[in-house]
């Protein structure tokens, strides 16, 4: 998502200080895959400026085990920012997937869009985006990969239409805010896992360090896409899971999902 204001939180690396290697009772029971490998059944597209299930110039493809975002068939971006939601909410849940960036951005593409992707949770149902929608309203978990020389985190939040708190201050809708991941050079694979506890706790953990967390999930009404939902300034607690598509070419593998009890404390 691009970064309308974007803050690096020098207590971002304070509120993810308590550093662990992996999340608490993220044992193997009770994980099931979300996607089988070689088809997108499930999983529905949506692209700003067309209709819902349209899978526009076959941008989300899969095979071989990995969901790639595609971009042969495009002679320019012209601003179809993608989502493919898998076609059932959650509320309590970790997430776990694989994920690395290759090849060149698409002509045409933002800047900022660079080996930009991200993972939407509690996202807005697709069905409820408006046609020109870029985004669905939703808490975005931003993956990044490193642009010339410069650090750049991963594993970084973004709020579109949403608001939350990070270490007692508010982050308001459409910002973002930088992990304290280390930066990802390459093409390599880098392993994410996100753990959402209803409009509670959002973790966001890199490489089996936790980089950020953040709680008091809510929506902001004052957000155009907000507004269109009708939904007033009440807690977020669940919703659907969306890969993105922006312009640069992104592969996605072993997405897992493991739904927790509401009533766990770690």
């Amino acid at each position: 998502m691009i970064k309308l204001s974007c803050r690096p939180f020098a207590l971002a690396a304070i509120v993810v200080g308590l550093f662990g290697l992996a999340p608490a009772h993220a044992g193997d029971e009770g994980w099931k895959s979300l996607f089988d490998g070689e088809s997108l059944d499930g999983w529905i597209p949506k692209f700003a400026g067309l209709p819902l299930g349209e899978n526009y110039k076959n941008t989300f493809q899969a095979k071989d085990g990995v969901l790639s975002v595609v971009y042969d068939d495009y002679d320019r971006f012209e601003g179809r920012f993608g989502h493919i939601f898998y076609h059932v909410p959650y509320s309590h849940y970790r997430l776990r997937f694989e994920y690395r960036f290759h090849g060149k951005q698409t002509a045409g593409a933002p800047g900022w869009a660079f080996r930009n992707s991200g993972v939407m949770v509690h996202s807005q149902a697709p069905e409820t985006m408006a046609v020109d929608q870029d985004f669905p309203v939703s808490v975005e978990v931003q993956l990044l990969g490193q642009e010339g020389t410069e650090k750049r985190a991963t594993g970084n939040l973004c709020t579109p239409g949403t608001q939350v708190v990070l270490a007692g201050q508010p982050v308001m809708s459409d910002q973002c805010v930088d992990s304290s991941s280390p930066t990802f050079a390459g093409d390599g694979w880098v392993k994410a896992e996100v753990v959402v506890k209803g409009g509670e706790l959002v973790e966001h953990w890199i490489e089996g360090q936790k980089v950020l967390e953040y709680g008091a999930l809510k929506y902001d009404p004052a957000a155009a896409d907000t507004a269109r939902l009708g939904a007033g300034a009440v807690p977020l607690t669940s919703g659907y899971i969306s890969f993105q598509a922006e312009s640069h070419p992104v592969d996605f593998r072993h997405i897992e999902l493991q739904v927790i009890d509401a009533d766990q404390k770690d």
